[in-house]
């Protein structure tokens, strides 16, 4: 990589837990009333193909939408950005965060170091990988972790911005959200800054058409995840038995993915030894994304000892972008 080797490292903070993890998670789910598989698992490598595929479909407003947001805002972001850790929760395709480092100039990515966190080790190496080789003067630190558990891998010792985009945030429940955001204050200094995506309440047949393409990409994507699962625990689903459902539930508001079963069958999962029988029109849940207002952003905000220094939108507001600092900061201006 023309010398940027000496620039990059990754960190893998999991240490051989990551099959256990998923082991107690996948117990859990497929055991409960309502059986589920957290979301997080969907990135394996082919996962997070199909999801840049849906990114580009004509149906997923999301990605276009905070790009479109993102190149108004990111000269005015990474105005002196010097000496600084640019810090992405959930890393994966690199469309987002190349525009705040292209915005940031050549002399700023010289001192900066982005740092990728995600759950995926892969897709932290490949997400290194592919920046080192546009920007060689950049300094590469991955972090292979979950997001949700070990935000004390990211390392603490320079001011920095946190990047969670693409309205991840959506995925957790309120208190989810209030308790993740909760512990990433704690872990930030008073110089520090979250920037996160918040996808905006807006008409259900605009909401229903993105999680339900015509071209079935997000079908392919939802099923992706039992192979994931066969994968990592040895499990014998057949993708064939269960059909792809997208709904907005709006009394929660929010979009509702789950796999429906087709027909009475039974799996075997040989990595946690059990067996579960799905019968026809039994659903696992497999995510939540949840739409916002500016009330609930707020809410959000304040039960989790952060401030919100800066609104960012597009015109039909459909999405927003929101810079936010902690309340200690306040007491520094």
């Amino acid at each position: 990589m023309n010398g940027s080797r000496t620039k990059c490292a990754v960190v893998n903070h999991l240490d051989g837990r990551y099959r256990d993890m998923i082991a107690g998670d996948i117990t859990a789910g497929l055991s409960a009333r309502q059986r589920y598989i957290p979301s997080k698992y969907f990135y394996d490598a082919r996962g997070s193909k199909l999801f840049e595929d849906i990114c580009r479909l004509p149906e997923y407003y999301p990605t276009r939408t905070e790009i479109s947001i993102l190149n108004k805002i990111a000269p005015k972001l990474m105005r002196g950005f010097a000496n600084r850790d640019l810090v992405e929760l959930g890393a994966g395709a690199n469309w987002k965060i190349s525009i705040l480092l292209e915005a940031a100039g050549r002399a700023n990515r010289a001192t900066m170091r982005y740092i990728p966190v995600d759950i995926s080790e892969t897709a932290v190496t490949e997400a290194s990988r592919d920046l080192l080789e546009r920007y060689p003067e950049l300094e590469v630190i991955g972090v292979a972790a979950d997001i949700f558990s070990h935000l004390e891998a990211v390392p603490n010792k320079r001011a920095k911005m946190y990047c969670f985009l693409g309205g991840t945030i959506g995925n957790m429940s309120k208190e989810e959200a209030v308790e993740f955001l909760t512990k990433l204050a704690r872990n930030m200094q008073v110089d520090d800054k979250l920037l996160i995506g918040f996808d905006m309440v807006k008409p259900q047949s605009t909401l229903e058409a993105a999680y339900n393409d015509s071209q079935g990409v997000t079908s392919n994507f939802n099923k992706n995840l039992l192979n994931v699962i066969n994968k990592e625990l040895n499990a014998d689903f057949d993708t064939s038995n269960f059909d792809h459902l997208a709904f907005f539930n709006r009394n929660e508001s929010r979009i509702e993915m789950h796999l429906e079963a087709n027909c009475d069958c039974s799996v075997r999962v040989k990595g946690i030894e059990m067996d579960f029988d799905f019968s026809k029109g039994e659903t696992i849940h497999t995510e939540n994304s949840h739409k916002f207002t500016q009330e609930a952003i707020s809410d959000i905000a304040r039960d989790s000892r952060l401030y919100i220094k800066e609104w960012y939108s597009d015109p039909n507001d459909w999405f927003r972008l929101v810079l936010m600092g902690t309340r200690q900061s306040l007491l520094h201006i």
